[in-house]
């Protein structure tokens, strides 16, 4: 039976939430003017501030009793030693070895996984100075000068982002592309412009079969076959993926097949041959360094006790939030433009792990389980939604990301950037009183009467829970460091709700109906039969638009 079907799971941490009742932050941060100094943890050059969270030492002490009561060291320990965690699909999630270093011995079922994993890293290093040094050329023999990541989910969404946040360390002649949407616009926008001399391809599908994948990798091979002939194909095609048969059907040639294991998950695969056209952009020592960065992390959340555990506390805080206080969302604001897809990665990381209905044992969550995550960079989010965030009935929390210098842009602008940072967070900390309205709008020399008409809407009420992350510059090894805090991050929840984050089963049911739904919609005279009314009313509809009906 799942370990919280007993009402009194969240029973403590609801009481230490409840007798922190009528304090707020300003009152915390009053009381304890050392407050920042001991909610404060410090990795190297990268600090994570929770000290504006809605913890005191009382809520502190129930979050650590309870992830030890769900064995949350245990169930860590039991992922690092390639312990099946992955239950209702048998399997270890060993993501972590893929960052882990030349030496390290990591065993599944008694076989050591690295010598796997670095050869296959070696493979992806050599195949990426090739095409960043000229030597791997196209059919025509110019060299390479753009790449196109053809995948969808982790298979897109990791590479794209890192691409973009890692930018001022690519190779000046090779741009990236990403395709993920099955949407023709997707790559046919992004097929304008190229030149089919000068494009490399990177079908990323394990099984070689995903749907939105293949159909357009298949749309690529048409466009260059139709320009340079189906004997250029080899020469601009390499895949990630473990289907060789249906590979070279396709016309890649076996030496350009990188393979990944199956205990390497979607969302948790950017450190894995999935992230070729990441180390064809920065190169293979970067890379080096962002894997770095993550196995960094992996030491720290194995090592470090949960009191100044990163990310256990972030998790735990995520559990505070989410069964204490009820709320349903996390925001993730980086101040960093390149970071702009970061929390479009995260939504996947999280939601896609977190978003269970039932425990590992098959029982139903009686309690909420992962939060909306959501995000955009700041400083545009400041004139999009912080009007809610500031003003609106649901309570956010909110994590800020900025670094204190800036990679390869204007430290003038950088400084703007960070002050604009701290002074949202504490600006939804402290809030304003009426009282502070009244008093600023009055030596402004506004009259009562002004002042009486709108202090009400200029009032904020603070006490709005933010962690700020602040790190030198955003390089690869931060950049992997960010990374791996998130996943452990998810991690942690999932141990304190006793689910799994490593199964997706929830994406499947959409994917079976779209594969029967396909030649309906495309043939006008297959039979409605079967469908519900409202989907045989839309497939109507759709024929009548497309003069099919």
């Amino acid at each position: 039976m799942a370990q919280d079907t007993d009402d009194t799971k969240f029973a403590g941490l609801r009481a230490a939430k409840d007798a922190m009742a009528g304090r707020t932050l300003n009152d915390l941060f009053a009381a304890d003017p050392e407050r920042f100094d001991r909610h404060h943890v410090a990795l190297g050059d990268l600090v994570f501030d929770y000290s504006k969270q809605r913890v005191d030492e009382g809520v502190l002490d129930a979050l650590f009793a309870l992830a030890r009561a769900q064995k949350l060291e245990e169930k860590r320990d039991l992922m690092f030693a390639g312990g099946i965690v992955n239950p209702t699909e048998g399997r270890a999630a060993l993501h972590t070895a893929l960052r882990a270093p030349k030496g390290a011995s990591v065993k599944v079922d008694g076989q050591d996984v690295m010598p796997e994993v670095l050869e296959v890293r070696a493979k992806v290093a050599a195949f990426a100075r090739g095409v960043r040094d000229g030597s791997i050329k196209g059919a025509t023999g110019r060299e390479l000068t753009d790449v196109v990541n053809i995948g969808i989910g982790g298979s897109d969404l990791g590479p794209a982002m890192a691409a973009r946040a890692l930018a001022p360390f690519g190779h000046p002649r090779i741009r990236t592309h990403f395709v993920s949407n099955v949407d023709g616009a997707d790559i046919g926008d992004t097929l304008k412009g190229l030149d089919p001399a000068t494009t490399l391809f990177i079908v990323a599908s394990k099984t070689f079969t995903t749907q939105e994948t293949m159909t357009n990798a298949r749309s690529a091979r048409d466009w260059l076959a139709g320009a340079l002939g189906d004997d250029a194909v080899e020469h601009h095609f390499a895949a990630v993926s473990t289907a060789l048969k249906l590979v070279g059907e396709f016309g890649i040639k076996e030496e350009r097949v990188f393979g990944f294991k199956d205990w390497v998950g979607g969302r948790y695969s950017v450190w894995s041959s999935i992230g070729l056209s990441v180390v064809i952009q920065i190169g293979p020592e970067h890379f080096a360094d962002f894997l770095a960065g993550g196995h960094e992390v992996d030491t720290h959340f194995r090592q470090a006790p949960l009191e100044a555990n990163i990310p256990a506390l972030m998790g735990l805080i995520g559990v505070l939030y989410r069964n204490a206080w009820g709320f349903g969302t996390q925001a993730v604001i980086p101040y960093d433009q390149r970071l702009g897809r970061f929390p479009a990665y995260l939504q996947q990381l999280d939601m896609e792990s977190n978003g269970k209905h039932v425990h590992i044992d098959g029982s139903r969550c009686r309690d909420d389980t992962g939060p909306v995550v959501w995000g955009e960079p700041g400083t545009n989010g400041q004139h999009a939604f912080f009007q809610l965030l500031h003003q609106g009935t649901e309570i956010v929390p909110v994590d800020f990301l900025v670094a204190a210098e800036p990679t390869d842009a204007d430290l003038h602008h950088h400084e703007l950037l960070v002050a604009n940072c701290f002074a949202q967070s504490q600006a939804l900390m402290v809030g304003r009183s009426e009282a502070e309205v009244e008093a600023v709008m009055g030596r402004a020399g506004a009259s009562p009467e002004a002042i009486a008409a709108v202090k009400a809407h200029k009032q904020f009420d603070g006490d709005r829970p933010t962690s700020t992350f602040l790190y030198r510059k955003l390089d690869p090894r931060m950049l992997g460091r960010l990374i791996a805090l998130y996943e452990h991050r998810v991690f942690t929840m999932a141990a304190i709700w006793d689910t799994n984050p490593f199964d997706q089963w929830g994406v499947e049911l959409g994917k079976e109906l779209a594969n029967k739904l396909a030649p309906i919609v495309s043939d006008a005279g297959a039979s409605l039969d079967g469908l519900d009314g409202s989907t045989a009313g839309l497939v109507e509809h759709r024929r009548a638009l497309m003069g099919r009906g």
